[in-house]
Formats: C-alpha cells, structure tokens, sequence
C-alpha cells in the first residue's frame, strides 16, 4: 500500500502536467488566430477579398469579418457549454482545437476576390465565424480540465497556466508578421507571404491535438456522471439557479477587458494623436509585455492560492484603476519615449496579470461542477463583449471629450475597475477549496 502511493501520486502530477500543456497550447494557438487575423485585416485581406474600388470601405468590410469571430465566441460558448457538461469535457476539447486550427489553415489557402469573386469575402466571413465559435468553447474547456484535474490549494496556479497562453499566442502573431515583412518584399508577402502565418499554424495544431489525445475525462466530471448528476439543459439551469452570479462575472469582466483594452489595443493610437510616438512603439510595448505575461501571469496565479483568488482579482482591480492616472500620465506627458514605453508595459505586462491570473480560478468557483463548463463561458464570452470590444472606440470618445486629455480617461478606467472589484466582491463561490472560498 505505501509503495503504491507515490506511484498515484506521480500519476497525479503527470496528469495535471498534461492537462496544462495541453490547455495552455489551445488558448495559445487561440490568440494567435486572434492576433494574425487583426493584424492582417487592415493590410492585407482588405485588398485580396474585397473589391478595390474604395480602399475605406475595404478596409472596413475586412474588420466586420474580424468582429464576425467575436459574436461568435458566445454562440459557440453556449453550444460547447451545453455539450461539455452533458458529454464532458474532453472531447469538446479536441472538437473546439480542430475547428479553430482547421478554419486557420483554409484561411491560408483560400483564393483571393480575384480568382472567386464573391465567393472569396463569403468564405473568408464564414471560416472567421468558425474560428471565433470554435474559440468560444477552447477557452472554458482549457481553464476547467486544468481546475478540475489540479488539487484544490494549487487550482489558481494551474488554472492560470491557459491564462497564460494568451502571451505566446500574441508574441507569436506579431513576430511573425515581424520576420516575414522584415525578409520579405512587399509585393512577395502580399502575393503569398501573408498565407504562410495561417498555414504555419498547423504543427501547433498537431501538437495539441496529440497531447489532448492522451488525456483523460476530467475525475470531477466523471463523479458526477457516475452519480446521475448531469443537467438535461445546463445553460437553462444556469440561468434559472446563478443568475446573480453570471451577471456579477460578466461585470467582474470590465477590471479585466477595460485595462487590456487600452494598454494593449488603445496605446498605440493614443501615442500617436496625444503624444506624437510613433505606432512601433507601442506595438513593441505591447509585445514585451507579452514575454513578461509569460512569468507575471503564473506568479499571480501562485499568489492567488495563498491569499485567495478574489482577494487579489479585487486588490489587483482597484490597482489597476488607480494606477491609470500616472501611467496615462506618463504615456502622454512625459516626453520620454522610454517612459512611455514602460507605462504600458507596466500597466499590461505587471498590474494587469493579477487580474487576468486568477480570473479562471475564481469563475470555476461561481458553478457547480453540473453547469460549470456553461456557467463559465457566459461569464468569460459575454464579459469580452462588454468589456473589450466597445473600449477602444469608447476610449477615442473620452480623450475627444477631454480636449486631447487622458483625464477623463482615466477616470473611466478607475470606475470600470470599481465596478470589477465591487461585482468580483459580491459574488458567491460554491465550489473550490474551502480555505479559498473563505477568502
């Protein structure tokens, strides 16, 4: 018997490993798509897939196909929860990583407006709906095979291993475009260098795929389907039982989606119109923080099991909000193109990985383990929408408003991270290690 202990022990451990590589490449390879695709939108597919005519109206017909992937991410979010609490988590894992790989790929090889015409624009919206419907369920099966399979005292460590993915996937995206406009002519990677970022995805994609193939159903989900606890409808009963609690996370979200939003999608504009950067700076900002997420984004998951995963998402919130009058300050003011630079690697690269770290932790605990997976993707895909996507163009609202000052700025940063830790405070943990809960 005592030989046999060590040996299910290292069992264990080499599961949640795996769990963890695994979720940490799909979430990975998610904003790698992310990345790639925004990138791409505004100087390449603008010109192969939309009539040229009117550049303007070009470009724009190539970022509504980007949005296309956002309104997706709840749709797939509720189909895969529904699935992934009634069927597990597992094979939704391996479903949501094809489908997102695989749309990756035929982006890469499909022919331009030239060749197919119209078809070409149709198809190019409807693999993007792939990629972000596929996405919508990557994100909460990724984050609850690690919760579920790591043990309680450490599930804000593990938990914040997918956390974590989001940094290579950008670092990634935006190195490669890097490289290949750095050895590439202009017309080459217009002509065909721009495919090669898509279709490189697909080693990425084999890996996952070989490493979730080797994965068991999670033991949590496996207990309750042993005890016959598994909802006929989880979205339903979620809405029926937790609703207080979906609504708090989908607020809870705007300490997390707003500080992104404006340090890693807002600060090169703002450094432009406000302070005359140049937008290589920021993208460089933003890419360093990328690396330095590597590290920050874990540590904060680390620190999260010993103070407590909603004690430090509301500590690090009301940081976050505070800290946007110095830092925008600095980005604006300053003068010193350094300082600016370590503004925003300050504010996305250190404060905000506190609030991203044990944001998965801290959703799982909000859901029984019947609904959890549904539960958990109206949280994260729903608060996306209210806290990312409108920020940027909010963000351009406030400064115009403040005559070209970040005061006012600032001042929404503070409130939307007020809002963040109130809701983080108000909400009610029934699941998770109980020292934790208690925090």
């Amino acid at each position: 018997m005592m030989r046999d202990e060590p040996t299910a022990e290292a069992g264990a451990r080499s599961s949640v490993v795996l769990v963890s590589i695994a979720s940490t490449i799909g979430t990975a390879i998610e904003w790698y798509d992310f990345i790639l695709y925004a990138l791409m939108s505004g100087l390449v597919l603008n010109k192969l897939f939309f009539p040229a005519a009117d550049p303007m109206v070009s470009t724009i017909l190539a970022y509504a196909t980007f949005s296309i992937g956002f309104l997706a991410r709840p749709l797939g979010g509720i189909v895969f929860g529904h699935l992934g609490d009634r069927i597990g988590r597992k094979p939704l894992l391996v479903v949501s990583l094809t489908l997102m790989g695989g749309a990756t790929f035929l982006i890469g090889v499909l022919p331009t407006y030239a060749t197919w015409g119209v078809a070409a624009p149709l198809l190019l919206a409807a693999l993007r709906f792939v990629q972000g419907f596929a996405a919508g369920g990557e994100w909460g099966g990724a984050v609850l095979m690690a919760y579920e399979y790591s043990p309680p005292a450490k599930r804000g460590l593990f938990t914040s291993l997918p956390q974590m993915g989001l940094a290579p996937g950008l670092f990634l995206g935006t190195g490669t475009m890097a490289l290949l406009s750095g050895v590439l002519s202009q017309a080459d990677f217009i002509s065909w260098g721009w495919r090669l970022p898509f279709i490189g995805s697909v080693p990425l994609l084999l890996i996952g795929l070989f490493i979730r193939f080797r994965l068991l159903e999670t033991p949590m989900f496996l207990a309750a389907k042993a005890s016959h606890n598994i909802a006929k409808v989880p979205v339903a009963e979620v809405l029926r039982h937790s609703a207080r609690n979906v609504g708090l996370g989908i607020l809870a979200r705007l300490s997390d989606g707003v500080v992104y939003a404006v340090y890693a999608l807002f600060s090169s504009t703002f450094l432009v119109t406000a302070a005359g950067f140049s937008r290589t700076l920021a993208i460089s900002a933003v890419t360093v923080s990328s690396v330095l997420l590597v590290v920050t984004v874990p540590l904060a998951g680390w620190l999260s099991d010993r103070v407590g995963w909603k004690r430090l998402y509301i500590v690090a919130s009301l940081v976050s909000g505070v800290a946007a009058f110095p830092l925008l300050w600095l980005m604006q003011y300053s003068g010193s193109p350094t300082l600016a630079f370590l503004a925003i690697v300050i504010g996305l690269g250190v404060l905000w990985a506190p609030v991203y770290g044990p944001q998965a932790a801290l959703f799982c605990s909000l859901f029984e383990t019947r609904v959890k997976y549904s539960g958990i993707s109206l949280v994260y895909h729903f608060g996306a929408i209210v806290g990312i996507s409108f920020t940027p163009i909010a963000a351009i609202g406030l400064v115009a408003l403040a005559g070209g000052k970040p005061w006012l700025l600032a001042t929404g940063m503070l409130i939307a991270c007020l809002v963040g830790a109130a809701s983080a405070y108000l909400m009610r943990q029934v699941d998770g290690d109980a020292v934790n809960a208690r925090r």
